[in-house]
């Protein structure tokens, strides 16, 4: 036992003393009873300690196990340096899979950039006599240029929908990775396009920097548990330099090997390539996120509608789809102006009938349109969300099953909205309830609002 004596008289009060993550816990009278602990105290859970009275003074002992040992203490020092405070208590549950699978990704991206490196060097004329540095400059130049537009415009377009899709942006942004990596690479042996070349691969990967920061961002949003998203990104950013490390180390040997051998070049290329998607993939699909968007959404309604049952976070993310879809059948827009929803004003009757909420949905154009009230809750931006994606379902070519199949049968779309509002009002309070009780969040969604607001005069007002 490892011990240390404190100068202290008489506890004789009951308190708990929270001092970072120290937990110190006073016991009224303790040392009376014979038992001689007055106070435990536990740092996380990685140590505990108990205080003994011993000739009018007090002895702290750990408890719960030996004396650290040397490794041990390195194991604790790894933890320090490398897990955020507080692990595994101030992360997600799914932290751990999903950093082990991101470190894998990371090491087979960091060897595929040296090759591609290697041959962006050689495509400007690095060991190349006839090369100048002025046409090096140039083209390095117009690389990094058309990046800095491509990400701006990336920004411009998608910026708003890489919440709410983190998982799938945040696949594709490696996907893309790959492909730009695979350009330079093989432009080096196309030399009239070498900078066409470089130059699309320099937007490529200024899309990357976007789309792979912000979903990394919103990643460590759902990691965090005690508010602690800046030291989770900054343990994360020296996990990813301690694995830049080992990949350089490993380029060391690799350089001399691949130089002048274009095909091994690529067949290390294609398997550096393969156990990155690999990996990326297995990274998205271990992350469960308790916050609904649009497919989370969707999976959980649907299955309630079929047998009643609610799906539970870990559930729904296993059938998440994680690759993009860049068309779907019937779309679903939320948050829309009024004018996109009502084009005439008999139609503002028809989409208020049966409507008591917060906002108006209209089918125009083959897709769902959501119109959402000023004064709207969380509440009903969900009910919403639920109500548009029953008529999307029942819109599509496929016929629903369960309560959603009488909505497929009608065919006049202001009758649908009728009945879909007929519909929420059995469901909606039942399937919230059950949201709550399965662990969803219900106080804040990631669906992709738009930010139009409108006022009517509702039903009864």
């Amino acid at each position: 036992m490892h011990g240390r004596l404190i100068g202290v008289s008489k506890v004789s009060v009951v308190s708990v003393v929270q001092t970072r993550k120290w937990i110190l816990v006073i016991a009224q009278d303790m040392a009376d009873e014979g038992v001689g602990v007055i106070a435990t105290e536990k740092y996380g859970s990685q140590e505990s300690w108990r205080y003994r009275i011993k000739d009018g003074g007090m002895w702290r002992e750990r408890t719960g196990q030996e004396r650290v040992t040397r490794g041990k203490s390195v194991t604790d020092a790894f933890k320090n340096v490398f897990l955020p405070q507080g692990y595994p208590e101030s992360v997600s549950e799914d932290y751990v899979q999903y950093q082990l699978w991101d470190t894998l990704q990371a090491f087979s991206s960091s060897l595929s950039g040296t090759l591609a490196t290697q041959a962006t060097l050689q495509g400007v004329g690095v060991g190349n006599q006839e090369a100048t540095v002025a046409a090096a400059t140039m083209t390095w130049l117009l690389r990094d240029g058309t990046g800095m537009l491509g990400r701006i415009l990336f920004a411009w377009f998608k910026g708003s929908k890489l919440d709410s899709e983190a998982k799938k942006w945040r696949l594709f942004a490696d996907v893309l990775n790959d492909a730009a990596m695979l350009m330079e690479i093989t432009a080096p042996h196309f030399p009239p396009f070498f900078t066409l070349i470089v130059c699309v691969a320099g937007v490529f990967k200024s899309i990357v920097g976007v789309a792979g920061g912000a979903t990394r961002a919103a990643l460590t949003v759902h990691q965090a548990r005690r508010n602690n998203m800046a030291d989770i990104s900054a343990k994360d950013g020296s996990q990813e330099t301690l694995v830049n490390l080992a990949g350089l180390l490993v380029s060391l040997v690799l350089i001399p090997l691949v130089t002048g051998n274009p095909v091994l070049t690529f067949v290390l290329f294609f398997l550096f390539t393969a156990l990155h998607l690999f990996a990326n993939y297995k990274a998205v699909r271990s992350v469960v996120m308790e916050t609904l968007n649009e497919a989370r959404l969707a999976i959980v309604l649907r299955r309630y509608l079929l047998d009643g049952q609610i799906l539970c976070p870990a559930e729904a993310n296993r059938s998440e789809p994680v690759f993009l879809e860049f068309k779907t059948e019937v779309p679903v827009k939320l948050g829309v102006r009024l004018g996109d929803v009502i084009r005439r004003p008999q139609e503002l009757q028809l989409a208020l009938r049966n409507n008591t909420r917060s906002y108006i949905i209209a089918i125009q154009n083959g897709s769902v349109c959501v119109c959402l009230s000023a004064d709207a809750t969380v509440r009903d931006e969900i009910m919403a969300a639920c109500q548009a994606v029953c008529v999307s379902a029942a819109l599509r070519p496929s016929p629903p099953h369960g309560a959603l199949a009488h909505l497929s049968e009608i065919r006049d779309s202001w009758v649908m909205v009728s009945e879909s509002h007929k519909l929420m009002e059995r469901i909606f309070l039942p399937f919230f309830t059950g949201l709550e009780k399965a662990g969803w969040q219900t106080d804040r969604t990631l669906l992709q609002w738009d930010e139009w607001r409108a006022e009517w005069r509702k039903k009864g007002s």
